[in-house]
């Protein structure tokens, strides 16, 4: 009896342990809970989100603003500048647009997307099919284009651009010094552009292609501070012009929307997947994410660009052939994205 009069109680105890841990986790405002730092190979790093679209309008030529609020929902998982969101499109297509609203305000998040017209067929369903009142799952936030403290900043954009970069400039402390360079096609096709006039005149350059011709990047880099920190989002060849003129002694962030065109060969390969006792070939022009989901359907993938890192997956053997914007070169020791990258070899060996 005694011995069972200790069981009760230690079961006992047990429950209260647990309704007591539950009230503290109903209790704390970022119910559900966030998610724990993002493993390797290719897990989400939070959890899915359902949110209503509460406004979707046309804020520029080929741009439309999507407001994505929780609806009822504790306050949203928190963000910085620079971050970005993955908006699961009712196809199930997955696509990652910068969150361009106001990091303060927790009961939504903002996007813009541009119309791509010869894209792969995300921003025309985020432009035709998107609706006030609709539910879209998101994914995120992640930040791989964070605001570093530095003693000056320069921001060149190119049009969509903006959308990191402008949540960045409305957080920047009085006195900062920084200057922006805001390009676009035309005028019509520039969001955001009457809040960018609204700012400090002195520090805002904008220029319309068919007014004024492409800008001036050398006078732009004249004389820097030392340190200063250059961000740079848009076409790449804007970003290419920027990172071939950017002097000694500043530092460039760049965030690309389209991956880099591969510059390597991409002839047939094995990749042995170790945990699963299978190897899979990867044929001519396919990728390794492709050859790799025709066996384990479940890998995880979003962009297929090399730049959100979903697909990233741990290397135990072979020489890899990195083709991301994403990786630092410590991760590049030992993990790729399977969706660009490949191997310099005839084989290579995946922690799956």
């Amino acid at each position: 009896m005694p011995r069972l009069r200790t069981v009760v109680a230690v079961a006992g105890a047990a429950v209260l342990v647990r309704r007591a841990m539950r009230r503290r986790i109903e209790a704390s405002p970022l119910w559900p809970l966030p998610a724990l730092e993002e493993p390797l190979s290719g897990r989400p790093r939070t959890r899915a989100l359902r949110l209503r679209v509460a406004r979707h309008e046309l804020v520029a030529d080929g741009v439309v603003l999507t407001r994505l609020e929780g609806a009822g929902l504790p306050p949203l998982p928190p963000w910085r500048p620079g971050a970005h969101l993955d908006l699961v499109l009712p196809s199930g297509l997955v696509r990652q647009y910068s969150l361009c609203g106001d990091p303060e305000d927790r009961s939504a998040y903002t996007v813009a997307t541009r119309l791509v017209e010869d894209g792969r067929g995300g921003s025309r369903e985020v432009h035709e099919d998107l609706r006030e009142g609709m539910r879209v799952e998101v994914r995120g936030p992640r930040n791989r284009f964070p605001l570093v403290a530095a003693p000056a900043y320069v921001f060149v954009v190119g049009g969509i651009g903006i959308t990191p970069v402008l949540p960045m400039l409305r957080s920047l402390p009085e006195g900062t010094d920084w200057r922006l360079l805001y390009g676009g096609r035309t005028r019509a096709s520039m969001p955001f552009l009457e809040e960018i006039e609204k700012l400090d005149g002195s520090k805002v350059t904008v220029v319309a292609e068919d007014e004024d011709g492409l800008p001036d990047l050398d006078a732009l880099f004249a004389d820097l501070v030392p340190g200063t920190a250059v961000y740079c989002c848009g076409p790449d060849g804007l970003m290419a012009a920027v990172a071939a003129r950017i002097p000694d002694g500043a530092e460039l962030h760049l965030e690309r929307f389209t991956a880099r065109a591969p510059d390597g060969g991409d002839g047939a390969f094995e990749v042995e997947l170790r945990r699963s006792g299978r190897t899979v070939t990867v044929p001519a022009g396919t990728t390794v994410l492709a050859a790799v989901r025709a066996e384990l359907p479940g890998t995880l993938y979003s962009c297929e660009q090399g730049f959100c890192g979903t697909c990233r997956q741990r290397v135990l053997e072979g020489e890899i052939e990195h083709r991301d914007e994403l990786l630092t070169d410590a991760e590049r020791d030992d993990s790729m994205l399977i969706c660009v990258s490949r191997t310099r070899g005839g084989r290579i060996v995946l922690d799956m």
